[in-house]
């Protein structure tokens, strides 16, 4: 064998021997960073309580606007006064935009403060509020990453919205409960919005270890099925859709105003749901894998619902 042909061979098994030596960008960006979204869960954690009109809310506000304007995000700041059983209420809203190709926009949502009646105990709200206002802020760290330098995403803008006013200010009822969402969608339907909307998908308690996503039954059947298709592929079946569950959430002011919406909630934490509205609802209960799986199924969602 000459030096020539010799030569040609090597250079043509070059490659192949790269490749396998080489760890492959793309299988190590297959999955999502769980683990990201559950620092900035601990970070947010370490506020305190974030209940309304409280020094924590306002150090919960800084915290995403200061996370979105790091990053020259499109940041819109949504206030309000919310009219409450302790009175009037100054409230805050955030929404961050990243532009896509095709008209139309992707709502992912979650709220971010704890709940007023719980002031008193140190209630830190890590599976909710927390772990979700996290799962976004990753989530926000991917669209950024896939929109800089004027790019735009390949499908539908998707919008990221923190609610305020989720919980209730005295006792949950339909008027004194989910401030944010509902404030916002009544503001969207006056001003046209609302008709942009492929899709609302609520994020609410999926950081818990033992991750159990019920079907909520007001949610929109074919985001249900969207979401089911989503899990499949990773093979999470076993984490969502075991049991049907009404929820009174953020997304019915959308449901109601006839956007498709999906609230993606695991209402089952600890035994017996003994965890919620706890002091004991803490990191130690959230998991990183958790957000991982809701992490995935999410962003295959955007995916399959750009492809409708």
């Amino acid at each position: 064998m000459n030096f020539f042909s010799q030569w040609k061979k090597i250079a043509a098994v070059a490659p192949i021997l790269i490749a396998l030596s080489v760890p492959s960008v793309c299988a190590a960006q297959a999955h999502f960073d769980g683990a990201k979204a559950f620092e900035y869960a601990r970070q947010f954690v370490a506020i305190g309580p974030r209940w309304p009109t409280g020094p924590g809310h306002v150090k919960a506000e800084a915290f995403i606007r200061d996370h979105f304007q790091r990053a020259h995000d499109q940041l819109e700041e949504d206030t309000f006064t919310a009219n409450t059983p302790i009175g009037p209420v100054p409230m805050r809203n955030f929404i961050v935009r990243y532009p896509g190709k095709k008209n139309g926009v992707i709502v992912l949502a979650s709220h971010y403060e704890t709940n007023y009646p719980l002031r008193n105990i140190n209630f830190v709200g890590a599976n909710d509020g927390a772990a979700t206002t996290g799962l976004l802020m990753a989530i926000g760290d991917r669209l950024h990453a896939a929109t800089t330098g004027g790019r735009k995403l390949d499908g539908y803008s998707v919008w990221l919205v923190f609610f305020d006013g989720e919980e209730a200010i005295n006792s949950w009822s339909r008027s004194d409960s989910t401030y944010g969402s509902r404030h916002l969608a009544a503001k969207w339907g006056r001003d046209g919005m609302l008709g942009q909307i492929k899709a609302f998908i609520l994020a609410d308690m999926i950081g818990d270890k033992d991750l159990d996503i019920q079907r909520e039954t007001s949610s929109t059947g074919w985001l249900v099925t969207i979401a089911a298709q989503a899990a499949k592929k990773f093979g999470y079946e076993r984490y969502f859709f075991q049991r049907d569950m009404p929820v009174e959430d953020d997304h019915l002011a959308f449901v109601e105003r006839g956007v498709p919406s999906i609230d993606v909630i695991d209402l089952d934490y600890g035994s017996g749901n003994s965890y919620h509205h706890t002091a004991q609802d803490t990191m130690d209960k959230v998991s990183a894998h958790s957000l991982t799986i809701v992490g995935d199924v999410f962003m295959e969602m955007i995916r399959l619902i750009d492809q409708r």
